[in-house]
């Protein structure tokens, strides 16, 4: 799995919350340190191990760099696990050919070159520079540790053939190289976006473990069978990769148009449920939903006792401003006396478009008498509200009756009852509450 692109997260920004210039974010020193830190480690090594070749001619390098840019070519975005590649098969089976110091700088310079490759997709130069320093010099290291690993425990090279002691060895390599490459791709996540990530995935996991098994193979047919019958598994795997490569990716296409899908049938599903349970034109909760509200609250109070009371309020007046005014203009009227409603009831309460214009208004925990106080202080809301800014000489006011829930009462009792109070707060001359 190689690195990935380099990011702008939280780190990234400077005090006054700008993204800071590449040259100038802590990622870009990070990579550079471990890039350089690689290149002296390399350089080490070919001193003191004898590296660049000693065994091998010029086109074996070529070939493995070509090799493993191809292989990470191969890679795709994969949800939840990053960019995927085959990096593997070219970074263990250099190793097994060649050693940890020429596999490292074979490797290093693959990596090296590849993120420039996005510069035809409008990848940003800062962006490129970084994860160019940063999948080189971090593949370098790695493959030098753990090369380091399995030459310590006692792994021969180059590898011709698969012993108790080679498959000791074998899994030094890899599980050096899965814990060196965690480190790294931590430690950069940590400063792009200011927060420690986990870089190991299940997945992601599991194709280099592959890519591992895959690079044995493809060692000992190398070391042991010569170019031909190479050639031939080389193009078998290359074909692999990209099958597998393809299909990913068509997997990927299709899992975006599955989740698009979703999205929108959800989306339609809310507005659905929103049109079922919400009145168009004033946005309040519609009949059916407060009708289902106040059963609710019947069942409650008649295992818990809880109070609960109910209010209709109904505009006075209100066909007077239709057929003085026109329905456009009471249709305004209807959800400025919505709004002032839901801004002044508590969040707990539910105001509801009962019907034309009348509401209802639904007080959880609350006794008659404190829904009354409620109410009076809505009637006098929309009494002293500015109406002629919708129309002058427009005035609307508000009669409210109220009713608590009691024992063994259903909703249409508790309604009827609140009904009533409406009634006499019209006969009583309107604009008032009754409880």
């Amino acid at each position: 799995m190689n690195g990935p692109d380099a990011r702008t997260g939280t780190a990234s920004l400077d005090d006054t919350g700008k993204a800071r210039p590449w040259s100038r974010r802590p990622e870009f020193y990070y990579a550079l340190t471990l890039f350089t830190f690689a290149l002296v480690l390399v350089g080490n090594g070919v001193i003191g191990q004898g590296g660049v070749l000693p065994a091998h001619s010029p086109a074996v390098a070529i070939f493995f760099v070509v090799f493993g840019l191809f292989t990470i070519i191969m890679g795709y975005l994969q949800p939840n696990a990053g960019y995927v590649s085959f990096d593997r098969v070219a970074q263990v089976a250099s190793i097994l050919v060649l050693g940890p110091v020429d596999a490292a700088w074979v490797n290093g310079l693959a990596s090296l070159l590849f993120p420039w490759l996005r510069l035809r997709e409008g990848k940003p130069l800062g962006s490129i520079v970084i994860a160019a320093l940063n999948n080189a010099g971090l593949m370098t290291v790695m493959i030098l540790g753990a090369g380091s690993v399995y030459v310590a425990l006692g792994g021969a090279l180059p590898l011709q053939q698969l012993d108790a002691t080679a498959g000791v060895a074998l899994v030094g390599l890899v599980v050096t190289m899965q814990v060196l490459n965690d480190i790294g791709m931590r430690v950069l996540f940590r400063l792009e976006k200011g927060v420690w990530e986990p870089s190991i995935n299940g997945f992601g996991l599991a194709v280099e473990v592959s890519g591992c098994v895959a690079a044995v193979v493809l060692a000992v047919v190398f070391n042991t069978l010569g170019m031909p019958v190479t050639g031939l598994l080389l193009l078998v795997m290359g074909l692999a990769m990209v099958a597998l490569a393809q299909f990913a990716r068509m997997r990927n296409r299709l899992q975006l148009i599955v989740d698009e899908r979703t999205r929108s049938l959800r989306e339609k599903t809310r507005q659905l449920e929103r049109l079922a349970t919400r009145d168009q034109l004033t946005g309040l909760a519609n009949r059916r939903y407060a009708d289902e509200f106040v059963d609710r609250h019947v069942e409650e109070h008649a295992r818990y006792q809880r109070p609960f009371s109910i209010a209709l309020a109904d505009l006075d007046y209100f066909k007077r401003v239709n057929d003085n005014y026109s329905h456009e203009i009471g249709d305004r009227v209807l959800q400025r006396v919505a709004a002032i409603l839901a801004d002044t009831c508590r969040s707990a309460d539910v105001v509801a478009r009962y019907g034309g214009e009348e509401f209802l208004l639904c007080f959880p925990e609350t006794t008659a008498d404190a829904a009354a106080a409620i109410c009076e202080k809505l009637r006098r809301a929309v009494a002293g509200h500015d109406w002629e800014a919708i129309r002058p000489g427009i005035r609307v006011s508000l009669s409210l009756g109220v009713a608590e829930l009691g024992a063994g009462v259903n909703r249409r009792q508790l309604l009827n009852a609140a009904d009533q109070r409406l009634y006499m707060a019209k006969e009583r001359g309107r604009d008032r509450v009754v409880a």
